[in-house]
């Protein structure tokens, strides 16, 4: 008979043993002498199916371990792949740090700027966080902070050039650019919790923390979740270390491509390398979550008037360099522009990359992500293995206490009584 191993083995070994043929075949023998063959019949039919039931489930219990342990071995072999690559990366970075503390300022003064008008909303959810984040760097007390949120919305994209910046930032909305973006569910409960009532615990999440500094948040906040927006499930542009987006450029009636379009907005934005792949558990990056849920299919052009022509093959809204703007298909946003405070940096001239650097990166992010779905495999096996024992050990007592009254039956058949 099969025996799992391990703990597993030992218990069902000690059950297994406990299982005595002569006591079944001594109970069968007197129930047949004495002419009660049905009872011998169902004496010998559960002591069959308890020892099939305690064999079935010592065989998964085996399958079990052993899916741990492959599991396991290839978790190992992961996290010393990552640790490879980190090393890899990290002699290029050594390697191109600015020369001075004047060239690092330099090279991120757009970015400074961001912050800057970030914390100028000091009472908003985005001006606390990014507080906490300079005053603290990443170690915030509550863990989803640093493992699920990414950050605000105005930090995680780069454009070309201050125009672009204002105009995608108008179109969004300041609150919009504010807002604050997760990775999972987890990271958005851990911003905000509420008591019985349903109302707000100010001494817990986001709240508690802007407190901890002296910054009460005030009125709602946007936050998204990346594992719950709806993901573009398209093709991407052929080599583009970017991982633009392949959407189907626009054409009038006439089969065309409107004169003076220039490009989708969601691909006009510049992600870091780190943001686009695997931020979620499905395996996708920014452009084609928080991007491509913010902007959609959002058309660029030249001036008002080319916007204006290719009226006729404009879906998702567009804007013009110019100052034209549609929210939506016949949704005109018309008088002078609003000046939102809150804009994208400019992305910054940066040194050659090698060659392999931006796979490297990719590999790296591809292989955290893999190590992440093995250790919810082995959570789910280890749930069932536990599962499992525990049947095991109800399934052994039950057997044998089934032992002790085929005993007891058997002697009182020895001796001549009946049962009661």
């Amino acid at each position: 008979m099969f025996q799992p191993s391990n703990h597993s083995q030992d218990a069902s070994s000690s059950a297994l043993m406990q299982v005595d043929p002569k006591e079944t075949s001594i109970v069968v023998r007197d129930e047949m002498q004495n002419g009660r063959f049905p009872q011998a019949q169902t004496i010998l039919y559960n002591s069959k199916k308890l020892q099939e039931d305690l064999h079935v489930l010592g065989m998964k219990i085996k399958h079990h371990e052993d899916n741990i342990k492959f599991l396991k071995s290839h978790k190992n072999k992961l996290d010393d792949s990552i640790l490879d690559l980190q090393v890899t990366l990290g002699k290029y970075h050594s390697s191109t740090m600015p020369n001075n503390e004047n060239d690092a300022h330099y090279s991120n003064q757009s970015e400074d700027e961001t912050m800057e008008q970030i914390l100028q909303h000091e009472k908003s959810a985005a001006g606390i966080l990014c507080r906490l984040k300079m005053s603290h760097g990443t170690q915030i007390s509550h863990p989803s902070f640093t493992n699920d949120v990414l950050g605000v919305v105005a930090t995680l994209g780069k454009v070309d050039d201050d125009n672009l910046g204002r105009l995608f930032s108008e179109y969004l909305g300041v609150e919009t650019m504010l807002a604050i973006v997760c990775k999972t569910y987890e990271g958005v409960k851990a911003l905000e919790t509420y008591d019985k009532e349903g109302q707000i615990n100010k001494d817990s999440g986001l709240h508690g923390l802007g407190a901890s500094i002296g910054k009460e948040l005030d009125g709602r906040f946007l936050v998204f979740c990346l594992e719950n927006l709806r993901p573009y499930c398209g093709e991407f542009v052929v080599d583009d270390p970017q991982r633009r987006l392949d959407l189907l450029k626009p054409k009038l009636p006439n089969g065309e491509c409107p004169p003076g379009f220039i490009g989708f907005a969601v691909n006009m934005i510049n992600v870091e390398f780190t943001n686009l792949f695997y931020l979620t558990g499905s395996g996708y990056g920014l452009r084609e979550t928080l991007f491509y849920n913010l902007f959609s299919r959002l058309q660029v052009y030249r001036t008002r008037e080319d916007m204006v022509l290719a009226l006729p093959c404009i879906s998702d809204g567009a804007i013009s360099l110019d100052g034209g703007m549609m929210k939506g298909t016949g949704i005109f946003s018309l008088g002078n522009r609003n000046n939102v405070d809150v804009r994208f940096p400019k992305l910054s001239v940066t040194s050659t990359l090698p060659d392999n650097y931006i796979d490297t990166e990719k590999q790296l992010k591809e292989t955290k992500w893999k190590r992440e779905k093995m250790l919810e495999d082995i959570k789910r096996e280890q749930a069932l293995l536990d599962a499992a024992k525990q049947s095991f050990e109800r399934k052994k007592e039950e057997f044998v206490k089934f032992l002790a009254q085929s005993s007891a039956y058997a002697s009182q058949m020895q001796t001549g009584l009946t049962p009661r």
